[in-house]
């Protein structure tokens, strides 16, 4: 069974963007020595056009199909790119999307879930990369095995959440954390069953 691993981005109070998504004001972290680390251990995660402009070219070591939320995606689009992981097998969830703007982009308008667990349910040595939001890291809750979490050193106050999932408390047991010199810390945790 391939894993879902939620790899993602987010504030010391725990938001992944302000109140509409906006992650912009995290981004002055991704230098130095935690942007060269972090590019060498999941150099998968970078999208494909920032790969070629930072000269990564590194085989894909954790994943080998992302899943996105239709608002990740929209990022993309809205500079003009269709597959931003073209490196990837790519699933964007949407209810908005009619047709998919490109042959790499498989759109899942219905039971994400279902979908998620086929995915899962491949024979493939490599995982499967949760990108975001928000509402489908809540919907797929319960699927996501393990948790990647890159901790920015700001304070939002409100905005968006991790997991858009109403209160139930679920276990993950911590694994490795990492900190670098720009006040970033990555921490690792995987879900006890």
């Amino acid at each position: 069974m391939r894993k879902l691993t939620y790899y993602i981005a987010c504030t010391i109070d725990g938001f992944i963007g302000d109140p509409e998504g906006d992650a912009t004001s995290m981004f002055k972290y991704s230098t130095g020595s935690y942007m060269q680390e972090m590019s060498a251990e999941y150099p998968e995660t970078i999208p494909t056009h920032a790969r070629e402009i930072f000269g990564i070219d590194a085989e894909n070591k954790h994943f080998d199909t992302i899943v996105q939320g239709r608002k990740s995606y929209q990022l993309a689009l809205d500079i003009g790119i269709t597959s931003p992981y073209g490196h990837l097998r790519e699933f964007v969830a949407t209810r908005s999307l009619a047709e998919s703007p490109d042959a790499n982009v498989e759109l899942i308008a219905e039971d994400l879930v279902g979908r998620v667990r086929e995915l899962k349910a491949e024979d493939s040595p490599l995982g499967i990369f949760l990108c975001g939001g928000s509402t489908i890291a809540g919907e797929l809750i319960e699927e996501i095995d393990e948790l990647v979490i890159k901790t920015y050193p700001e304070v939002y106050g409100t905005g968006m959440p991790m997991f858009g999932a109403g209160f139930q408390p679920r276990e993950f047991e911590l694994g490795s954390v990492r900190a670098f010199d720009n006040g970033v810390i990555v921490r690792t945790y995987t879900r006890k069953r």
